[in-house]
């Protein structure tokens, strides 16, 4: 085996070319999880924002149809009574969006993904 400094430039370029393209390939699997990340990321806010979409809009539902319904409370119409009526519906409706509701978020969320993409 000859060791001169024509075999050793000609190992060193093999030498950085092959670092050069690990790093390359490093760096295009760097990019490519973050560019994932970011999806997944962007998708669990898109969830969120189609579940408190359909939250609002079951709250504002429920509110309409209360106001249908005639009032016969015992002890008058107090606003506290009101502020806690409201309350409960808010949160009424937030636990039914996050169970399923009536599948408006789902709706919008494939909908609006579809158009992401």
């Amino acid at each position: 085996m000859q060791i001169d400094a024509i075999s050793s430039s000609v190992a060193m370029s093999e030498y950085n070319n092959a670092k050069s393209k690990s790093s390359t390939d490093f760096a295009q699997h760097l990019e490519e999880a973050t560019k994932t990340a970011k999806e997944k990321q962007d998708d669990k806010k898109l969830k969120s924002a189609c579940k408190d979409f359909e939250a609002m809009f079951l709250n504002l539902m429920y509110t309409k149809m209360r106001e249908t319904v005639p009032k016969n409370t015992l002890f008058g119409d107090s606003n506290e009574e009101q502020i806690l009526q409201s309350m409960l519906d808010t949160e009424l409706t937030k636990k039914m969006a996050d169970a399923g509701g009536m599948g408006l978020a789902d709706m919008l969320y494939r909908q609006l993904s579809l158009s992401k993409k």
